[in-house]
């Protein structure tokens, strides 16, 4: 099978390529819509590629003192990943997704949304859809590599990093000449991504646009609604598993380099997303009046100065997330009128929008790196953060709240032995509400042999309470009337996190095994409170169905072992991951006045990935590469609405790569994708308002042609957080 699509893709790109050099004008018209890399420069994630986050300063990998995972950009490309949330799902068994209309319920090492913290070039990703993350912010297109840090293991990164840290690098281009990039992809269920960039350097001046598209139409896998959730078995629904989405981004980066150790920039971007719901018939289950809408937006500007022996970074950015209703039936809700006076049961109209909340985010970013005698490396740095919520429905103290956190930390590098590496920091934060926290790292890395390394890490992490989990209020209506209530008495979370982990690198073959835990004191959920609990206004108003609050649990605990293998021969790579992960939690049941204990949403005791891949040159002007991915999870478990089924899903992937020379065009490169997901046509059909394996359609299919023009020098990674040091590192 995979043979045959191989052939087929290749005999369509054969054509496309003989009907551009004859001058044939529609089919050199779509050869000119399209893009991808050349085939050299598709290199394997090797062990002495250069990494930056686990201590924000570059290492080998095999040297970085953190355990770090990578995913490089020759995986990337054979995997052909649409998502975000496709990629990391398939290429490691790290994390565990959920997708649904309010963003990705991702969960990494036990832990959710809230503690994993997301970075793009360094900077933190904004966008907080009810606790989740938008990750439709990130174009696929655009990685160069992702690094994988696991548990509060840096110094560096503060709230939010509890679980771990997921730092996505982009291709930036500031070299001299010209870049002209586009990617489309199409696949089932009008599944559609679109990717542009162009990019020009000239003097001291670079500049980058980029421009991605996403669009789906959606799926439903039942027609059924849990029968725990209605009043009556309903055997139609017009629910969606998947709702009709559309999102579109563009971003542009300027980039001035006076002197060869100065640079300044300048970057922002704007995106905007639309989930489009249908209306169903039953009103006390989906009948849906309004489609759901987001607004985002950034800037950025900064700079670094490379010294002798340290560089200095300052970076400032400012983000916004704005979620609105867009109503498409005449409605009565309530809202404010035109004179800004708010109204129970306001009338809005088709076409009209209603705020829901308005986040928006500052911070400063100082940081500083300098080698320092017998072998010390040390970073400092200073950080302000600045919050600021507008929800006039959803939030008391008159719909707006603030919030402001600080932080000053210290790391040191020191390496007083080729075999050892030492690295420990300090971290102290202050909080407008909750004051003073301090928090210690620790990792270290013995080297004994060439081919063995050894690591152990220690460190403490410390978050507070979010805005909305301070302040927040909102009704859903659904099958009944859910209450969810923010609790001003909450207290910030606290975590002890250890590692242990070996390392085996010889040959074509990598290995590692890391052991973990990760203790979390006064963890912060939403608990089911009896509904005499709510505030009056609420009992008055509504009947009741379910009254849920944030409120801290006494402890939680993460525990598990993650073992990665890889093996490089030539041509072929065969490799795959595997996790066990356990939880356990504390939890206040009201009903009874006692403590249970209970898993933590989410949690899958098992979970795995495999791959095969090949890929092969000929002749220096065609590469074809094919791949075989299989990724599998054992039941996830909750605390209300049944677990998730386990599944096993599996993935054939084909690539073609036309170098310049065989177009006969120079800087001219091709590449088409190809391939079928879910081959086996697994469909978890569990009824609307239970709890999901996963939201695979079944089997899909998908192509993408890209074609890439570049004149001048290539496309580098580039991350402002990064120097070239004397300890043996190379530049990226």
């Amino acid at each position: 099978m995979m043979l045959a699509l191989a052939l087929v893709v290749n005999a369509a790109m054969e054509m496309v390529c003989a009907a551009t050099r004859i001058g044939n004008a529609a089919p050199a018209a779509v050869c000119a819509t399209a893009v991808m890399p050349a085939a050299d420069t598709l290199v394997a994630t090797s062990m002495d590629e250069i990494v930056v986050t686990g201590t924000g300063t570059e290492h080998r990998l095999k040297d970085v003192p953190v355990q770090t995972e990578v995913i490089g950009r020759r995986e990337l490309q054979q995997m052909g990943g649409r998502s975000i949330e496709d990629i990391l799902a398939t290429l490691t068994s790290s994390f565990a997704f959920n997708e649904d209309d309010m963003g990705s319920q991702m969960q990494m090492g036990g832990l959710g949304n809230s503690y994993i913290l997301i970075l793009i070039d360094g900077k933190r990703l904004h966008g907080d859809n009810g606790g989740e993350n938008d990750l439709g912010l990130i174009d696929p297109a655009r990685i160069e590599r992702i690094e994988i840090v696991k548990g509060a293991a840096s110094a560096l990164y503060g709230s939010d990093a509890i679980a771990g840290v997921v730092n996505i690098i982009t291709r930036k281009y500031d070299r001299d000449g010209l870049l002209l990039e586009n990617t489309t992809r199409g696949g089932s269920y009008s599944d559609i991504r679109q990717h542009n960039s162009v990019g020009f350097a000239i003097g001291k001046v670079s500049s980058l646009t980029n421009f991605q598209l996403q669009h789906s139409d959606g799926w439903q896998n039942t027609a059924h609604e849990a029968l725990s959730q209605t009043e009556f078995p309903i055997y139609d629904s017009r629910n969606m598993t998947v709702n009709r989405h559309t999102n579109w981004q563009v971003s542009e980066r300027l980039t001035y380099t006076p002197l060869p150790s100065l640079e300044f920039y300048a970057e922002g971007s704007i995106y905007w997303k639309r989930i489009y719901r249908p209306s169903g018939k039953y009103a006390a289950v989906d009948v849906k009046t309004y489609d759901l809408q987001y607004r985002n937006a950034s800037a950025a500007i900064g700079g670094k100065w490379t010294m002798d022996k340290g560089l200095l970074t300052l970076d400032i950015d400012w983000n916004r997330h704005a979620y609105e209703y867009v109503f498409t039936d005449t409605t009565l809700v309530d809202g404010y009128d035109p004179q800004g006076r708010f109204t129970h049961y306001f009338p809005y109209f088709p076409g009209q929008s209603n705020l829901q909340s308005d986040q928006r985010r500052t911070m400063v970013h100082l940081k500083g790196i300098f080698e320092l005698p017998a072998q010390n490396r040390l970073s400092a740095g200073v950080e302000a953060r600045f919050d600021w919520l507008h929800a006039p429905m959803r939030v008391d103290h008159g719909g707006t709240v603030r919030d402001n956190t600080e932080a000053l930390y210290v790391q040191d590098e020191w390496s007083p032995w080729h075999v050892l590496q030492v690295t420990g920091g300090l971290r102290l934060d202050r909080n407008q509400q909750f004051g003073l926290h301090l928090t210690p790292k620790l990792s270290v890395m013995v080297s004994p042999t060439e081919w063995l390394r050894l690591r152990a890490a220690w460190s403490q992490g410390f978050k507070t309470p979010t805005p909305k989990e301070l302040h927040y209020r909102y009704v859903r209506e659904m099958s009944g009337t859910y209450l969810y209530l923010g609790n001003s008495g909450l207290r910030p979370q606290t975590s002890n996190y250890g590692s242990v982990s070996a390392e085996v690198t010889t040959g074509g073959l990598s290995m590692s095994v890391t052991g973990y835990v990760n203790r979390v004191d006064n963890m912060i959920t939403l608990v089911t409170i009896p509904n005499y609990l709510a505030p009056e206004e609420y009992q008055m108003q509504y009947e009741l169905h379910r009254t849920r609050q944030y409120q801290n649990l006494d402890d939680a605990r993460t525990w598990g072992v993650d073992f990665n293998l890889r093996y490089t021969l030539r041509d072929w790579a065969v490799g795959g991951s595997y996790s066990w992960l356990n939880t356990k939690a504390n939890q206040y049941d009201a009903d009874h006045d006692r403590q249970r204990e209970v898993v933590i949403d989410g949690t899958a005791h098992h979970r795995a990935n495999v791959f095969a891949t090949w890929s092969h040159a000929f002749k220096s002007k065609y590469r074809l590469g094919l791949g075989i991915y299989g990724r599998a999870s054992s039941e996830r478990m909750y605390q209300l609405n049944g677990n998730g089924k386990a599944y096993h899903i599996w993935r054939l992937t084909t690539t073609h790569d036309i170098e310049s020379r065989m177009l006969r065009t120079k800087g001219l490169s091709l590449r088409v994708e190809a391939g079928v997901d879910n081959i086996f046509n697994y469909v978890d059909r569990t009824p609307h308002g239970l709890h999901l394996g996963t939201t695979t359609p079944g089997t899909t299919i998908y192509s993408t042609l890209t074609l890439r023009f570049k004149q001048g020098k290539n496309i580098k990674s580039y991350n402002t957080k990064t120097t070239k040091t004397s300890n043996n590192n190379e530049e990226d």
